[in-house]
């Protein structure tokens, strides 16, 4: 793995003033806040920038322009750590948007700041962009894309690009990898005449809670829905579903596989509270999820009075029984991490010639459902090691198994956890499957 991810577009500062609101003012039917708190964070191409970081172990770059002033030291403060930045100079003021909720839902919000980036004399962004792996234009209409897109137009002939647009700004430099407009953006057209006006390998457009409909110029357009109906704050979906599909296409991804992985990530960004709950525990990234990584979301689950539970098993070809499982277990509690067998752990357990599918892939397998939240590959026999680590508040197996004869049960009853027993879907076994499958090809 080499090169950073650049993202370049135009940062803003978010801020959420939040509070309850129960009586309107005396002079005007309008509702009045009692403020409760007050919070900033990174806003557009800042924001997709922290979420990309949070995606990917490669470096991210941010080509922008932040200025001066309390607001812009605000902003580098909040990504200080996060992402290397790459500043263009500003004229006037940093953007800002300010929210005003009640009851977690906005009621109005307050915009301030004229900035205009600059063309910078040497700002390097020329190099930093002739050395990434990829490269997401976040625009947001004030400019930035605009002021480098000779840059960006040269390395769209080198890289993938994504290119998020804006109704205010330009449209993407030829050759996009892949270009994702929502559907007000698109303005009635639909993804393969958007594919072929803008020059563009493919192109996605976002449909909310419908998921996306991507077309790679052909009149056949594919549909992508989301895993499941999210109810939370919508802010900021579209900075994820960018950051996410730009991450997988520097990692070679499809632009169907970076699509789908967007869409699934930006669903689970509104459930878990939108732009307004960043940062959160931080999302998974499918099959290299890390012991590290689950112990953080562990943290997390409990520091809001959650609950966690955790299964385990070898999962070597996944199959309804699996599904019907790792579904309940989850609705068990508030996150469900996922203890699987290593290569060696199941050949020791199963016998030659499993497991049929390498560790890696049953990660990414399990890290796909909707109801999976962590993967932790383990190499012993039994997960008690990990178990430890991670100390669950509930441990699940499948109803083919009873409380007694797990033997996890004791080492997660010493922290004051529990081991429980759910109805499995019976007939469904890897072991038969393979067994089934030996007999049909010897026909």
């Amino acid at each position: 793995m080499s090169g950073p991810l650049v993202v370049v577009g135009d940062a803003l500062l978010d801020r959420d003033l939040d509070g309850t609101a129960t009586r309107l003012a005396p002079d005007a039917p309008v509702p009045v806040v009692d403020l409760t708190g007050e919070r900033a964070r990174p806003g557009g191409a800042a924001l997709a920038a922290c979420l990309a970081a949070e995606r990917t172990s490669r470096e991210v770059v941010l080509v922008t322009a932040i200025g001066s002033g309390p607001d812009a030291d605000t902003l580098r403060g909040l990504l200080a750590g996060r992402v290397r930045l790459v500043e263009l100079p500003l004229r006037g003021s940093l953007p800002v948007k300010t929210r005003v909720r009640a009851g977690g839902r906005p009621l109005l919000r307050l915009d301030r700041g004229d900035g205009v980036p600059l063309p910078g004399p040497d700002a390097g962004v020329g190099d930093v962009l002739a050395h990434a792996a990829a490269v997401l234009v976040a625009d947001y209409g004030r400019g930035l894309a605009d002021v480098v897109r000779p840059e960006l137009a040269a390395a769209a002939r080198r890289v993938p690009l994504l290119w998020d647009p804006h109704p205010r700004g330009d449209v993407p430099v030829p050759g996009a990898r892949l270009v994702t407009p929502n559907a007000s953006e698109a303005d009635g057209s639909s993804a393969a005449e958007l594919a072929a006006s803008w020059n563009a390998s493919s192109v996605a457009v976002t449909l909310g809670s419908r998921g996306a409909m991507l077309s790679r110029g052909t009149a056949s357009p594919m549909l992508v829905p989301t895993p499941f109906v999210a109810t939370g704050d919508p802010c900021g979906a579209g900075d994820c579903f960018s950051a996410t599909a730009a991450v997988a296409l520097a990692d070679g991804a499809l632009p169907e596989e970076a699509v789908a992985r967007a869409v699934a990530a930006a669903t689970a960004f509104v459930d878990a509270g939108g732009a307004a709950a960043w940062p959160g525990p931080g999302p998974r990234t499918p099959a290299t999820d890390s012991l590290a990584e689950a112990k953080a979301l562990v943290r997390a689950v409990h520091a809001r009075g959650g609950t966690v539970v955790a299964t385990g098993g070898c999962f070597d070809l996944l199959h309804a029984g699996h599904v019907g499982l790792l579904e309940a277990a989850r609705r068990t509690g508030d996150c469900l991490i996922v203890c699987l067998n290593s290569d060696a752990s199941v050949a020791r357990l199963k016998g030659p010639g499993r497991p049929l599918n390498t560790a890696a892939d049953r990660a990414r397998v399990l890290a796909g459902l909707a109801c999976v939240d962590a993967v932790v590959v383990f190499d012993e026999d039994t997960p008690e090691q990990v178990l430890t680590e991670l100390r669950p508040d509930r441990w699940v197996k499948g109803g083919d198994y009873t409380v007694e004869a797990l033997p996890e049960a004791a080492v997660v009853r010493s922290w004051g956890g529990e081991a429980v027993v759910l109805p499995y879907l019976d007939g469904h076994s890897t072991t038969s499957l393979v067994q089934r499958a030996a007999v049909g090809a010897s026909r």
